[in-house]
Formats: C-alpha cells, sequence, structure tokens
C-alpha cells in the first residue's frame, strides 16, 4: 500500500516524489535542523537519491515506509516532512517529523504529526512510536501533543516514546 494525500487546517500532507527533493533541500538546509539527529544537510542530488531510496520501499518485506513531505497551503510551499515506518502487520509505526527552521514555533509540526497518527489509526494502525532525543524540548512537546507519553526506554541515546493501542 502506497501513502495516500492527508489532509489538515493548513497543510497537505502529500506522498513523497524524488522529484521534490530541490525544493526539500532547502526546506531541510539548516545545519541546526541536525542537532540531534547527526549528519548535515543534504544537496539536492543526494536528498534526490535518497528519496528514489525511500520511494522504491524497504528492502525488509516486513517493513512499509511511508513518506510524506507537508505543503503549506496559504503559500504552496514545502515546509517539511513526516514519516512512518509500519511494520508487524500493519498494527505498529514508527514515526518522525521534521519542519524546517523558517516555520517552525507555528504549531505546523503538531498539526502534522496528528493529521499523520489520525492517518495511520484510520489504516489499522495500533500502536505508535517515536524515538526522541531527550534535549530536544520542541520534539518532545510535538509528541505530548498529539498523545505520545516517554516510556523510559531508551534506543541509541533517544527516549522512545508511545501512544496507547487504540481500542
Amino acid at each position: 500500500m502506497q501513502p495516500q494525500l492527508l489532509v489538515s487546517d493548513r497543510l497537505d500532507l502529500v506522498p513523497l516524489r524524488a522529484d521534490q527533493a530541490r525544493e526539500m533541500a532547502d526546506v531541510l538546509s539548516d545545519p541546526a535542523l541536525h542537532t540531534f539527529v547527526g549528519g548535515s544537510p543534504n544537496t539536492p542530488e543526494a536528498l534526490r537519491a535518497r528519496y528514489e531510496r525511500l520511494v522504491a520501499g524497504s528492502p525488509d518485506p516486513a517493513a512499509t515506509w511511508w513518506n510524506w513531505v507537508l505543503r503549506l497551503r496559504e503559500s504552496g510551499r514545502l515546509v517539511g516532512t513526516v514519516q512512518a515506518t509500519v511494520t508487524e502487520e500493519g498494527r505498529l509505526a514508527e514515526i518522525a517529523w521534521v519542519v524546517g527552521t523558517p516555520w517552525q514555533g507555528r504549531g505546523l509540526a503538531t498539526e502534522a504529526a496528528r493529521t499523520l497518527v489520525d492517518g495511520l489509526r484510520e489504516q489499522g494502525v495500533r500502536m505508535v512510536v517515536a524515538h526522541i532525543h531527550p534535549e530536544h524540548h520542541a520534539s518532545a512537546a510535538v509528541a505530548a501533543a498529539v498523545g505520545l507519553a516517554p516510556t523510559g526506554e531508551e534506543q541509541d541515546g533517544e527516549v522512545r516514546w508511545r501512544l496507547a493501542p487504540a481500542t
């Protein structure tokens, strides 16, 4: 199954395509976005190659990769991404989000993450998990706003946050 368009009040969550890499390279160009996740901004060419791999899908048949870019409807600009790796026969999704620096502080990450979680639940996902660096307070605030809670478990230096199973 491929990701479908998801819509929130201000955003269209558009399924990722490789040809979005040039615009997204600009959105993700601030080195500060890599403070907690490591690495550095990709060139448009490197990001296109990454997007081509993501769109091709997971090499693990037990995992499905769903990726979206965030289009701010008022301007038509791409402003970030959300992603989900869905496993356990569609019952578990590990999610992540990023919003470009110029668009931060406007609630867009929370809106996108909430829309993502709602869309995953509609697809039958029961458990949603995010891994957040313990010092990344903005990301922790997004997770809490969409109903995730820290578990006390750590993986690779990040805290595992979990949304309770849907009933």
